[in-house]
């Protein structure tokens, strides 16, 4: 198995060579490849950002499944992003930027050992594998509008509907499939993953503080996600009839109960490529929709800050208290529900349900403890058509209950326990139910 941990053990080794002092701002600094000598904050200066991030997660099945083994996959990613306003110094370009990259995926598949369908694998980085070109688009958010700031986004190019539809930044802590990346929509044969890219764009109006509307069109490749492809299927499935139009729309308030931030939102998506009902009736697309929500529950009080306040009569500085920003530290739900017609989807009802603590234990402020529970129910028409073809078992349900804690080791470098138990693997109650523990490492470049 081909592994980048030599990337840690070369920036190890560079740090050998430092000064004690050095070693301290590499640790403290805002990633393990360091300052690059200096040179990273004139790139940043200069418009142009580059990152990347490397994930590993070793699993090992100890209960259940369909063999007790242990797997370890990976994944690389590096992106660019360019300022445009910053590149050129002209500020009527501010709001204009760019962004690409490329990621790379390896390593055995812990599926093969539990059973699970795909979209309730305990890894999440099985799509896609090997090398794959991610998308690459320009973003224009206008500064200022109507006396509004950001209230118009309009983006396009080669693109992927899942970065900006049905996110819910805190299920990316979980490492289910059917929780990170499919939510139950790629399960109907919808192009939904973090792998899928097509030509396309957006536009997002928040005319206030506390509403947002969105709306999206893509080319619905059929296949696009493959990872044969590598992301390069940029004309399109050949012959070009074989493609149709993907829509997409959301809208959502943000709301503060009680003084506590939550979000709401609902929105649908439109798969424009015939398909076939479990009955053999021929349709022009296929169409869900989803809803979701977050909301803080509780935030613990942020300690006063002491501020530089001016100067005193004699001329000395004065320094006063104040409260800095809210606090993240605290506990916050996040819930999602997704819904298809059971006609031509084989997962017509999704959900999921979670909550995360950010700073649980004392002095780990940064630290997150999550526990999430999520579901699926097959089509009862799928169900009905295999028993006319003689197949007597049938897929009902599946699910998994899901238990992280991140250690937070510094603002680079993470390493996260975890426990998943897999609800009847493959929605059909002939494999046990699985109960997989990992631990997930984080570094960013």
């Amino acid at each position: 198995m081909k592994s980048w941990f030599f990337v840690l053990a070369l920036a190890a080794g560079l740090v050998g060579v430092c000064s004690a002092g050095e070693v301290e701002g590499w640790w403290n600094g805002r990633g393990a490849a360091g300052d690059w000598f200096g040179a990273r904050e004139v790139v940043v200066d200069h418009g142009l950002t580059l990152g990347g991030k490397w994930l590993g997660t070793v699993y090992g099945v100890v209960d259940g499944g369909l063999e007790h083994r242990a797997t370890f996959d990976q994944e690389l990613k590096f992106e660019a992003r360019l300022d445009f306003a910053k590149a050129t110094g002209w500020d009527g370009l501010e709001g204009l930027t760019a962004v690409g990259g490329v990621r790379m995926r390896e390593g055995t598949n812990v599926n093969n050992y539990v059973g699970a369908s795909p979209a309730f694998n305990p890894s999440s980085y099985q799509g896609g594998m090997h090398w794959r070109l991610l998308p690459f688009y320009l973003t224009y958010t206008t500064p200022e509008l109507f006396g509004v700031r950001n209230f118009l986004t309009i983006s396009g190019g080669w693109q992927n509907p899942y970065e900006l539809f049905a996110r819910q930044e805190d299920a990316k802590l979980f490492r289910n499939n059917i929780i990170v990346s499919g939510k139950g929509i790629s399960s109907n044969g919808v192009g939904w993953s973090s792998s899928y890219a097509a030509w396309g764009g957006m536009a997002k109006v928040a005319p206030w503080d506390w509403f947002y509307a969105q709306g999206g069109l893509y080319m619905a490749i059929p296949g696009d996600a493959s990872t044969s492809n590598h992301g390069l299927e940029l004309a399109g499935a050949q012959p070009w009839n074989r493609n149709g139009w993907y829509a997409l729309g959301e809208t959502g308030v943000m709301p503060k109960i009680a003084g506590l931030p939550g979000k709401y939102s609902v929105g649908g998506y439109y798969w424009g490529l015939e398909n076939t009902s479990f009955f053999g009736a021929r349709y022009d697309g296929k169409y869900g929709f989803y809803a979701m929500a977050e909301q803080t529950l509780y935030r613990e009080p942020a300690p006063d800050v002491e501020v530089s306040g001016g100067k005193t009569t004699d001329g000395k500085s004065k320094v006063v208290a104040a409260s800095p920003k809210d606090s993240r530290q605290g506990l916050r739900w996040l819930g999602f529900v997704n819904y298809a017609p059971k006609y031509d989807n084989c997962l017509p009802f999704f959900f999921y349900t979670g909550l995360v603590y950010e700073g649980l234990i004392p002095t780990r402020d940064h630290d997150q403890a999550g526990i999430a529970l999520a579901y699926g129910n097959y089509s009862y028409y799928q169900i009905l058509a295999n028993r006319e073809e003689g197949r007597q078992i049938a897929d009902t349900y599946e699910g998994v209950l899901e238990f992280e804690y991140r250690v937070q080791v510094n603002k680079w470098s993470f390493v996260q326990p975890f426990l998943q138990y897999v609800i009847r693997p493959g929605g059909d109650g002939q494999v046990a139910n699985a109960t997989v523990l990992g631990v997930h490492f984080g570094v960013t470049f």
